[in-house]
C-alpha cells in the first residue's frame, strides 16, 4: 500500500539529493548519531552532583585524622529501627459509654467491605431495624490483615493495616451504635499470615526453623506464644475504644490440617503443655487483660465441639473452655456434619435435626456450671451442596435453638446477604414454614453410629428428642 504519492516522494528525494552526494554521506551521518548517543549515555544526568576531584578527596581523608587511609569509604548503613512490642500503641482513644449485650441477641456477620461501604451498610441497618436482628458482628481481623488504619505499632509496623476496608471505623461504629445495633470485634488470632511472615520467631515453624502453612498455603502463628496473645489483645482493646462491645476471638485453635502437614509443625513456644491447655490458658489471659474495659469476651468453635469427648485435636475442648469465656459460639452449619452424624443419613438436608442435636448437647454439658459461658450458635444461611438454603432451612435452625432451650443465635453469610423472610419482623410474629427433612436414616436414630462419620467421637450422641417435631 503506497502511503507517499508520486509528487511528494519527488519533493522528498529533491530535497534529500545535496546531502546524499558523498557517497559514504549516510555512513557517516550513522557514525556521528551512534558516537553522540554513547557519550550521552556515559555522561552524568543534568541534576547529578560534580565529579569527585579523587586526589583532593584522599587527601582530605589523610589530613583528616592520623592514620585514616586514603580511600573513600561509603557511608554507614543506618540500622533498621527496633521492631515495636505486641502491646505498643501509637495512639489511645477515649472508650464509649458501653453497650448492653441484647436479650435475646439476634445478628448477623458483616464483612469488612460490607461495613466499609456506605450503600452496603445502609441495606444492612435497614435489615435490622424491620427485623429481629440486634446485632452485627464485623470483622476487624482476618488472617492477619486489619479492617481500618490501626494505632497498634507492630500491626503497622508489620503492614497489617496497608489494605484496609473501613476508612473511618470510629464513624462506622458510631452511625451502628446510633442505630441501636449491638456492634462485635470478630478476630481471627492464631491463623494469621501476615505476623508470622514479618516476625518468623512467633510464627509456627518447621524442623529446620522455616516457616510452617498449612495446606492452603496459610502461615500460622504459635498458639502458645504469649507475645502472639498480647498482639491480638491490644488490637481487641483498641477495637473496643473505637465503640465495639464484644470481641469474639475467631480461629482460636491449632490448624485443622491432614496429619501429614501436623507432622511437620513445631510450636517453640509450647513448653510441653497440651493444645487444649493452650487454648484455655489464651481465653482466661484474654479475658483476664480486658476485664477493666467491662465487656464479654467470647469465642467461636467447631460445632463438632458441643459433643467431642476430647479437643477434636485442634485445642478447642468444650469442657475445659465453657468457664472461660463469657459465650461460646458453636458454628453448627448443617452443611458442615459428615453422614450419619447424631443418626442423621443427611445432615445438609434435614437442618433442624442437626441443629437440634447440637444444641442438646451443648445444653447439657453447660447447665449448672457454675461460671458457664452462654451458648450462641452461629447458624446457615448459605448455601452449600443441595438443596438450596431458602427461607424455611434458614427459619428451621433458629426454631431448633429456641427448642433446645436457647434464645441467642447468629448468622452467617459469606459475602453478607441474608434471607429476609426466614426473619421475624420488628415486634412482629415469627414466620412459620414447613421444617425441611429429607431421607433421615431411620436405622440409625438409636445412635449408634456415634459421631460423625471419620471423626473419633468418644461420646455416644443422644439422638432420642431430634425427631420430636415429626
Amino acid at each position: 500500500m503506497n502511503f507517499i504519492s508520486d509528487e511528494d516522494r519527488a519533493a522528498l528525494a529533491a530535497r534529500v539529493r545535496p546531502f546524499a552526494r558523498p557517497r559514504y554521506a549516510a555512513s557517516a551521518l550513522g557514525v556521528l548519531v551512534i558516537g553522540m548517543v554513547a557519550f550521552a549515555r556515559m555522561a552524568p544526568p543534568a541534576d547529578a552532583p560534580a565529579a569527585l576531584d579523587l586526589e583532593a578527596a584522599a587527601s582530605r581523608d589523610a589530613g583528616a585524622e592520623a592514620g585514616a587511609g586514603t580511600s573513600l569509604e561509603t557511608a554507614p548503613v543506618e540500622p533498621a529501627p527496633p521492631m515495636p512490642g505486641p502491646t505498643e500503641r501509637l495512639e489511645t482513644y477515649e472508650q464509649p459509654e458501653l453497650m448492653a449485650t441484647p436479650e435475646p441477641l439476634r445478628g448477623i456477620y458483616v464483612t469488612a467491605y460490607s461495613a466499609g461501604a456506605a450503600g452496603k451498610r445502609a441495606r444492612l441497618i435497614e435489615l435490622a431495624r424491620e427485623t429481629e436482628i440486634n446485632t452485627f458482628v464485623i470483622d476487624v481481623k482476618e488472617v492477619g490483615h486489619l479492617s481500618y488504619r490501626s494505632t497498634v505499632a507492630l500491626a503497622r509496623r508489620v503492614g497489617a493495616d496497608s489494605h484496609y476496608a473501613i476508612p473511618n471505623m470510629r464513624a462506622v461504629l458510631q452511625e451502628i451504635r446510633d442505630a441501636g445495633i449491638y456492634p462485635v470485634a470478630r478476630i481471627v488470632v492464631f491463623r494469621d499470615e501476615v505476623l508470622a511472615e514479618a516476625r518468623p520467631d512467633l510464627s509456627i515453624v518447621k524442623e529446620d526453623g522455616s516457616i510452617w502453612q498449612d495446606n492452603n498455603g496459610y502461615g500460622w502463628v504459635d498458639s502458645f506464644n504469649r507475645e502472639v496473645w498480647d498482639y491480638n489483645i491490644t488490637i481487641a482493646r483498641e477495637a473496643i475504644e473505637m465503640g465495639f462491645a464484644e470481641v469474639q476471638w475467631d480461629y482460636v485453635r491449632f490448624p485443622d490440617v491432614p496429619q501429614s502437614y501436623m507432622k511437620t509443625a513445631v510450636w517453640p513456644a509450647r513448653e510441653g503443655r497440651t493444645k487444649e491447655d493452650g487454648i484455655a490458658e489464651f481465653l482466661r489471659y484474654s479475658r483476664e487483660q480486658l476485664a477493666d474495659l467491662g465487656v464479654p469476651v467470647t469465642a467461636d468453635v467447631f460445632g463438632l465441639a458441643t459433643s467431642a469427648a476430647d479437643d477434636l485435636g485442634i485445642g478447642q475442648n468444650w469442657k475445659k473452655m465453657r468457664t472461660e469465656t463469657d459465650a461460646l459460639l458453636p458454628m453448627i452449619y448443617p452443611s458442615h456434619y459428615a453422614r450419619g452424624s447424631y443418626g442423621i443419613q443427611h445432615p445438609n438436608a434435614n437442618p433442624y435435626d442437626i441443629v437440634f442435636a447440637a444444641m442438646e448437647w451443648a445444653r447439657k454439658r453447660t447447665e449448672g456450671v457454675e461460671g458457664a459461658a452462654r451458648v450462641r450458635p452461629w447458624l446457615q444461611d448459605f448455601s452449600l451442596g443441595e438443596p438450596d438454603y431458602g427461607p424455611a432451612y434458614v427459619r428451621a435452625q433458629i426454631e431448633a435453638v429456641y427448642d433446645a432451650g436457647f434464645q441467642d443465635w447468629i448468622l452467617w453469610n459469606a459475602a453478607s446477604n441474608y434471607t429476609a423472610e426466614a426473619l421475624a419482623p420488628e415486634r412482629g410474629r415469627a414466620p412459620r414454614f414447613p421444617i425441611p427433612r429429607a431421607d433421615s436414616a431411620d436405622a440409625d436414630r438409636d445412635g449408634r453410629r456415634g459421631g460423625p462419620v471419620g471423626r473419633r467421637m468418644r461420646v455416644r450422641p443422644d439422638t432420642s428428642g431430634v425427631f420430636r417435631r415429626q
